[in-house]
């Protein structure tokens, strides 16, 4: 009687929680006004000065947060459960246009609270004093995960005596290898996603264990820059603004391997901005300005977010937010699933979300707030250029110079961007506090800030007498997506607390919603790994099922099987794709591609001298940790059931015996078309940032072995190359390689 009695209480705290969050956000919304082009001033202006200068589309507007002194210099935000706003401050950041003293510890992480409920902050305690460039911020519950630039030591701070300064640091993830790459190339985002691994570019991910973080050696590192974004449904979203990129890694999780459509991800002239003031400041040149002199490339993408919130139109809900600081704009992207595929477009006609004629708005960073809204980080400087880009020579330091960009610093606002006819969520966050049942009924909230943070906060908790609530939730029925959301969400905090069986799995494998039987392949990872021949069973089910993206994600599960259990799998899945070109042929072909480079490669270094030997060794560690994926382990190319080869063979290949500048070219920026009369189903991709040591060994491996008996390639043959071709994108096709002299 008190089991029924207590679910009765949680599903009514759930209706009373979804119906007061209710509004009516189907907003009509208006196209984007097309607005001339300024010359803007280098001097600093107020926030309220400066948001005068900020133009949006019809119905949204730009609300003031916070700004100097309160802030200085922020560059990332993040919320606890009790909606206490902590602010990472890069105070040491280009403080001159030589980038002199950056390194001194005298950063901060500040925390702000708005007292009153009027959205605007109003109390400021500085939470962590002398850091080095605070860059990744993660709150659990009362506890706040920080790593420094240059670090890979991650901390926990927390405030036992309540006075909004932590007093208590501890070491949670220990790796005292330094990073010494210039600190835009480094790590950031950290975010607890759906999957419960958190994320951050450029690092392995990790898992919360009680009271420390545990790596997971087993995947790549993400290849991302600044920002890091995720959507309801735990895919990721990065930018990388060195190598002009403004979206990618979106296709799959990064544990499944790398998987990019170059430009077919990429609806219309995805890559050009539209700024609406002049760029003089542009570290390219003029190269890189149209002819109205404003940017005609995306330079400095970074800060991306998927808007997950519920007081925005509808219309906004899953839609990709870019912060560009050089063009001093946001990208407003709609993200469309077409067969499996994600693609990206601009979600206006040669205009953007937001831009400003005000040449100190940098745009760095964007976030879905716990009131439902959309916030915007502001860094608000002159120069936003590392000082490796500002030198004696360089194009940039007479332009910042002229304009008196290096006098403005120690700046930075924080805004809120919200729409006239939808009322902001005033509700003041309790998840610190709240029961288990409270935040049970958290996990079916409109607003993804509330869901995602319940279920960050239920298994930090490790509170299990969430589980009868959380299994009621998670077999629910899913008759519209706000009940499916609380069902995955329930499904993967039972993943998080360790209670979620094989029976419940199986359960929801044969669920009518198909987003709940893609997650139930994708909590069925631990069965796969240990070929649980009843899991593999009933997984060979959903072979032809109607979803395409119920069956991509099976064959991207498979990669934790083994080759021979999984190929059969994988050729009967690409059966159900007759074009040979899409997500679901391609998810495949990288899975057994993956399996693939578990065989051994063989290495031959006769004839070769000390330094050589050396070169190649390393070569075929790299061959095997990507390039086997395609080619094969004894590069004669992988054939792939009735389809065809993956890939051209590499073994006897006249490019990889023949001249080496040839070759080098394919490496660096891909190879697409025709190949010696045959048609592969995708290009051969860029490796444009790849590391020259890394290229030169791998491509002495390849032209010495695999039945090849070519030349070493060396570093200083990559770095000839990449002087003559620049940072060229399109891959090349054999017909423009023969004009090369």
């Amino acid at each position: 009687m008190k089991y029924v009695l207590r679910l009765t209480l949680i599903l009514a705290m759930f209706i009373t929680v979804s119906c007061s969050n209710h509004v009516n956000n189907n907003i009509t919304e208006k196209p984007v006004l097309t607005i001339p082009v300024t010359h803007g001033s280098s001097t600093p202006l107020s926030a309220e000065e400066s948001m005068k200068l900020m133009h949006l589309p019809e119905g949204y507007r730009v609300e003031l947060v916070a700004s100097e002194p309160m802030v200085q210099e922020p560059v990332a935000i993040a919320w606890d459960g009790n909606g206490r706003l902590y602010v990472a401050e890069m105070r040491t950041y280009m403080q001159d246009i030589n980038g002199i003293n950056e390194n001194l510890p005298i950063s901060r992480i500040v925390r702000l609270e708005d007292t009153d409920g009027d959205g605007k902050m109003d109390k400021r305690t500085i939470f962590i004093d002398s850091l080095i460039l605070p860059r990744l911020i993660l709150p659990l519950d009362d506890r706040l995960i920080v790593e420094e630039t240059y670090s890979n030591n991650l901390y926990s701070y927390r405030d036992t005596n309540n006075d909004g300064v932590a007093d208590e640091k501890i070491q949670v993830i220990h790796n005292d290898a330094i990073d010494k790459r210039n600190l835009e190339h480094q790590k950031s985002g950290l975010i607890w996603n759906l999957d419960n691994w958190i994320y951050a570019t450029r690092q392995h991910r990790m898992k919360w264990n009680k009271d420390h973080l545990e790596a997971d050696t087993t995947t790549e590192d993400l290849d991302g820059q600044w920002g890091l974004g995720n959507d309801n449904y735990g895919r990721l979203f990065l930018s990388s603004a060195g190598g002009e990129v403004a979206a990618f890694g979106f296709q799959q999780m990064p544990a499944y391997g790398e998987l990019e459509f170059e430009k077919d991800q990429y609806e219309g002239d995805f890559d050009t901005p539209y700024p609406i003031i002049t760029t003089p400041d542009i570290e390219g040149g003029q190269k890189r300005l149209k002819a109205d002199s404003t940017l005609n490339h995306f330079t400095a993408s970074c800060g991306q977010t998927i808007y997950r919130g519920d007081r925005l139109p509808a219309t906004a809900e899953g839609d990709l937010f870019i912060c560009e600081p050089v063009g001093r704009l946001i990208r407003r992207a709609k993200v469309m699933n077409k067969n499996g595929k994600r693609v990206v477009k601009n979600a206006y006609n040669k205009a953007e979300f937001l831009t400003s004629t005000d040449m100190n708005f940098r745009p760095v960073n964007t976030a879905t707030g716990p009131d439902g809204v959309l916030y915007v980080v502001d860094m608000y400087r002159g120069i936003i250029q590392e000082g490796n880009w500002t030198g004696p020579k360089s194009y940039l330091r007479p332009q910042i110079l002229r304009y008196g960009l290096e006098k403005n610093i120690g700046r930075g606002r924080i805004y809120r961007i919200v729409h006239d006819e939808i009322p902001i969520d005033k509700t003041k966050p309790d998840l610190l506090t709240a029961s288990p049942d409270k935040l049970v009924s958290y996990l079916s909230h409109p607003n993804g800030w509330w869901r995602e943070n319940a279920q960050k906060i239920l298994i930090v908790k490790n509170d299990l007498s969430a589980m009868p609530a959380l299994k009621k939730l998670a077999l629910g029925e899913s008759s519209d997506k706000l009940s499916q959301l609380g069902r995955i969400h329930a499904l993967w905090t039972l993943e998080g607390l360790h209670a979620i069986d094989k029976s419940l799995l199986l359960t929801v494998m044969d669920d009518k919603n198909p987003v709940v039987r893609k997650m139930a392949i994708w909590l069925s990872e631990d069965y796969i790994k240990k070929n649980d021949s009843e899991v593999l069973s009933h997984l060979s089910k959903l072979i032809n099922d109607p979803d395409v993206d119920v069956r991509i994600q099976l064959s991207q599960s498979l990669r934790y099987t083994t080759l021979e259990k999984a190929k059969p799998f994988l050729e009967a899945i690409i059966k159900t794709d007759t074009a040979h070109s899409g997500m679901l042929y391609q998810s495949a072909q990288v899975t057994i591609g993956f399996l693939a480079t578990s065989l051994k490669v063989n290495v031959n270094t006769e004839n070769l001298n000390d330094a050589d030997k050396v070169l190649v060794l390393q070569g075929a560690i790299n061959f095997k940790s990507l390039c086997s994926s395609c080619h094969g382990p004894d590069g004669k190319g992988l054939k792939f059931g009735n389809s065809g080869m993956i890939a051209q063979p590499l073994s006897g290949s006249a490019r990889v015996n023949g001249d080496p500048n040839i070759l080098i070219r394919i490496v660096l920026s891909g190879l697409t078309g025709p190949i010696d009369g045959n048609t592969y189903p995708s290009i051969m991709p860029a490796q444009m940032n790849s590391e020259d040591p890394w290229l030169a060994a791998v491509l002495s491996y390849v032209r010495t072995n695999l039945g090849n008996k070519a030349k070493p390639v060396h570093e200083e043959d990559i770095k000839k190359v990449r002087a003559i071709v620049g940072r060229r994108w399109d891959p090349w096709t054999l017909e423009e390689l023969k004009t090369v002299k």
